[in-house]
């Protein structure tokens, strides 16, 4: 047995053994955790169920989604979870001549689905897209290097077309986002490693030349936390690993180093600070596990081998782990994920304050949302505040200042009705000028509101005072949004509103299993709370607080 065979049939046990024991996985009869091998084998039939065989159709070796739509990402995915299954030892599909078919049929489809050019199309939205190609080369990538790795020639041969057409395809094609530079590199990487090239290094090489897109605070140009984030560092690993570039790893490891202090309590990852479709999402640290794994393997990081204990097991993904010798390292003892403390980021604009189980996330400026806290599992979305005022009363901060232990923000509007245009060369007043002669009319009956908000951390919790000032007599709520299936006392339903409750007196009451928040005191001097103009209700229950203005309140948050 060689050394290959030896880490093939020991890892999987290994990486296992490497979960935290609450995220093992069920143990399976007799008692014993199933091993990494054991889970990837019992899902790998019902993902090939679906699988077109029939030789006369466009989409054969295709698995269609619930719309009957064919990706190549699925496929992709597919093969190389097959070739897993095919070459590792454990598995109760090795070398099974059935799942090589099979094989066979996903590397027809996807080679049938590329262009002239070597690409492929992303039907959601992305057509001819060089970097769609780059996330499906990363797959099937990875399964002919298992297949080379095994020196299997036959099944490096019928992923070799596919590779090669799109190699040329990704060594000319544009991108749509900052992190698709990297995507198309690491593609790029891994098909070099296979069929050394040039043209592929070079293409490479231009990207690199841009410089990687990381800040002073560890965030990507996307900041997208629960989403690309994990896909530009998992690229930078394999550029580092395949073209033996290990400053490439620098930027992981800030990115990495950043993530700990926007982790909530149970692992849930800050979304708020995000520019992509992840924004204001639940997310984790799955995503991020490849990069977890090996950057706490190679460089021996406790926080990284920490981090990684709350990556739940599926989420691994077997082909990589026989792929990257690095993620057969042991890992180093777990050191403590930071959870006390008040971290500002000025760049991107939140502050994060941790204490244990208590967090608030304080967003700067220009977000209606801007505050949240967490109890544990008891999770207050966003506290928000809006006005009747001239159809545009949303609360959106304009300004920010820490000052006296507190975070105060501030805003104000302004309303007013226009007098008739006086200037004669500019009359008559054409129908299709109305918009355009706007400024040119004087202002009258001007009215203004000014906003302040404010947040203070207290011994028992959080201290918000909010405020509104200037024009009298508008209708004004406040909206303290939770996120559903908590336990909610001490309110009364909304007339008219979905999921919606006053707070007319005395406090509230939240709980989510044995954690919570009491916040109050109530106020409802009406029971209007979806106003002309503002943003609409956030899912999940809201409890509101009402009044006119002027309008002058201190809500307390305890901790439960």
């Amino acid at each position: 047995m060689n050394r290959r065979e030896a880490m093939a049939l020991g890892l999987a046990s290994a990486f296992a053994l490497s979960m935290p024991a609450r995220a093992a996985g069920k143990a399976a009869a007799g008692g014993a955790v199933p091993t990494m091998v054991q889970m990837h084998d019992a899902r790998l039939p019902g993902r090939l169920e679906g699988q077109v065989t029939d030789a006369q159709s466009r989409w054969c070796g295709g698995v269609p989604d619930q719309w009957g739509i064919h990706y190549c990402h699925t496929a992709a995915e597919l093969l190389r979870d097959c070739a897993a299954s095919y070459y590792h030892p454990q598995s109760a599909h090795h070398a099974s001549p059935a799942l090589l078919e099979q094989m066979k049929l996903l590397a027809g489809f996807l080679t049938r689905c590329q262009n002239a050019e070597g690409n492929i199309d992303l039907f959601a939205t992305n057509f001819n897209s060089p970097p769609d190609t780059g996330f499906v080369v990363h797959e099937v990538g990875t399964a002919a290097k298992l297949a080379q790795m095994n020196g299997d020639k036959a099944v490096l041969s019928f992923l070799r077309d596919f590779l090669l057409r799109a190699g040329q395809g990704l060594s000319k094609g544009g991108i749509h986002t900052p992190n698709h530079r990297w995507v198309v590199s690491s593609a790029l990487a891994q098909i070099n490693d296979l069929f050394p090239d040039p043209q592929y290094v070079a293409r490479i090489d231009q990207w690199l030349a841009e410089g990687i897109d990381i800040d002073e605070e560890g965030q990507y140009t996307e900041r997208s936390t629960a989403g690309y984030n994990a896909v530009v560092n998992d690229a930078l690993v394999v550029m580092a690993y395949k073209l033996k570039r290990d400053e490439l790893l620098e930027p992981v490891r800030k990115n990495l180093d950043a993530m700990a202090y926007l982790l909530h309590s149970d692992g849930e990852v800050v979304t708020e600070i995000s520019r992509r479709q992840d924004l204001n999402s639940r997310g984790t640290m799955d995503k991020y596990w490849f990069a977890l794994r090996y950057m706490a393997a190679r460089d021996g990081n406790g926080l990284y081998a920490s981090m990684f204990n709350m990556v739940k097991p599926e989420s691994a993904v077997l082909a990589k782990v026989m792929e990257y010798p690095e993620l057969e390292k042991a890992l180093a003892a777990a050191t403590p994920v930071p959870d006390n403390y008040e971290k500002d980021y000025p760049i991107y604009g939140v502050t994060r304050i941790r204490r244990g189980k208590t967090s608030a996330t304080i967003l700067q400026k220009n977000n209606s949302r801007w505050v949240s806290l967490r109890r544990g599992a008891a999770v207050i979305n966003a506290v928000r505040f809006a006005s009747a005022f001239f159809g545009k009363g949303q609360f959106v901060p304009v300004s920010f200042e820490k000052r006296d232990g507190a975070y105060h923000f501030k805003q104000t509007l302004r309303g007013a009705y226009m007098q008739p245009i006086t200037d004669p060369g500019l009359l008559p007043v054409r129908p299709e000028a109305w918009s355009d002669l706007t400024s040119k009319r004087r202002g009258s009956q001007i009215c203004k509101l000014a906003y302040e908000a404010g947040i203070r951390e207290t011994e028992q919790g959080f201290e918000i005072t909010i405020s509104a000032q200037g024009t009298d007599n508008v209708p004004f709520a406040v909206e303290i949004n939770l996120r559903e299936g908590g336990e909610l006392t001490g309110v009364s339903a909304t007339p008219n509103t979905g999921d919606a409750f006053l707070l007319k007196e005395g406090f509230a009451e939240y709980r989510m299993g044995g954690d919570g928040f009491r916040f109050g005191p109530g106020k409802a001097e009406h029971a209007w709370v979806q106003m002309r103009g503002t943003e609409g209700k956030l899912s999940g229950p809201s409890v509101y607080l009402t009044g006119y203005t002027p309008f002058q309140h201190t809500l307390t948050f305890q901790t439960l």
